[in-house]
């Protein structure tokens, strides 16, 4: 026999398999599940950013609720309880909550006193003259020649719009602030102060509010054109069927039946916050950090400031050009405060990549 003529092996066999004869294969796995542990342990390094803007009037428990989302009373020093000035002067705050060795880089910006004036035209400039600022910035960075690693964002993620408990229905203010306000950012609207409105009252206080939005075609978060898949658009649907959300804000805690609750303690009893027989803090909750706050996030990316930033560089073809780059001139507060149109552009690019 020739020692040359070896016989084939049963990999290159030209004979088809059975099908009780498993293919020839590779065996082991290649080990792709790791990227996931990789991910895992940069994401517990860098942290993450989230930004979220509460606008409301003046004594509806806008940082209150603020508090008892991020428990980050106990950071503030004492003596800081004083109520802020009713004036319109946005001004932000920023903590950093570490829980379970993750981080979160948590800025918070009021809007004290919005709406309280005798003449409150144009009032909403302000606000959304801040949000636009905060798209300008982070544009202006990645037109950079030589960019940072990491951009800093201080876009908005989420705006809590608190609405007063009038058991009515939305002001024309509300009316026309929330169709400027959707445009731009992501809108949440809870209805405050519930605990001072009846069961009934409030759900056909809720009704009337969700037929006003239908009404004036105002999108709040969260919209359903984004809906990726059927479990989201399930989970969703049932978050859209309570929103605004009945909510109660406390800071303090009490004890009831042996255990530490918090709430707002009354004459009749005490209103627990995180007890969804008395209010829906807990949806709240779970909307804003465990369930959709990565979502916020790719929303405000890949939506809200992708318009900004495909109008902006629109409006370059007027400006003299650089070699290789676009020169665009810092925006002007008239072009800060204008009303964009609304714009699907989500899945232009994903920017996951989230650190500080």
């Amino acid at each position: 026999m020739d020692p040359l003529r070896r016989s084939p092996s049963p990999c290159l066999s030209s004979r088809p398999s059975s099908p009780s004869t498993p293919p020839c294969e590779m065996l082991g796995p290649v080990g792709i599940e790791a990227v996931l542990d990789q991910l895992k342990i940069k994401a517990m390094k860098m942290g993450f950013e989230f930004n979220i803007m509460v606008v409301g009037q003046s004594g509806l428990g806008k940082s209150t609720m603020v508090n008892t989302l991020f428990k980050v009373w106990k950071s503030n020093p004492p003596g800081l309880g004083v109520p802020p000035p009713q004036t319109l002067q946005l001004h932000s705050v920023t903590h950093v909550i570490e829980e379970k060795g993750v981080k979160l880089k948590l800025t918070v910006t009021d809007t004290p006193g919005f709406g309280d004036q005798i003449n409150n035209d144009n009032c909403w400039d302000p606000i959304l003259g801040y949000i636009n600022e905060q798209y300008e910035q982070y544009l202006q960075e990645e037109l950079l020649i030589t960019r940072q690693r990491h951009i800093p964002d201080t876009r908005v993620h989420c705006c809590v719009y608190f609405v007063p408990p009038t058991g009515h229905c939305l002001r024309p203010l509300d009316i026309e602030f929330l169709q400027r306000l959707c445009q731009t950012v992501n809108v949440v609207p809870v209805i405050a102060r519930a605990d001072s409105l009846t069961i009934e009252e409030r759900e056909a206080f809720r009704r009337r509010i969700q037929q006003n939005l239908r009404t004036h075609c105002i999108n709040v978060y969260p919209q359903m054109c984004f809906d990726e898949d059927i479990n989201d658009r399930i989970l969703n649907s049932k978050l859209r069927d309570r929103i605004p959300f009945a909510v109660v804000g406390a800071d303090q805690e009490h004890l009831v039946n042996g255990r530490c609750v918090l709430g707002r303690k009354t004459n009749w009893g005490i209103i627990e916050v995180e007890n969804m027989a008395h209010c829906e803090f807990p949806l709240l909750r779970d909307l804003l950090i465990r369930s959709h706050l990565q979502d916020l996030k790719d929303i405000t990316h890949n939506v809200h400031y992708e318009n900004y930033r495909v109008i902006r560089l629109n409006e370059s073809h007027l400006l003299p050009r650089g070699p290789g780059w676009v020169n665009l001139a810092p925006a002007s507060p008239g072009q800060l405060t204008t009303p964009r149109p609304f714009k699907v552009c989500r899945g232009a690019h994903d920017d996951s990549d989230d650190e500080f």
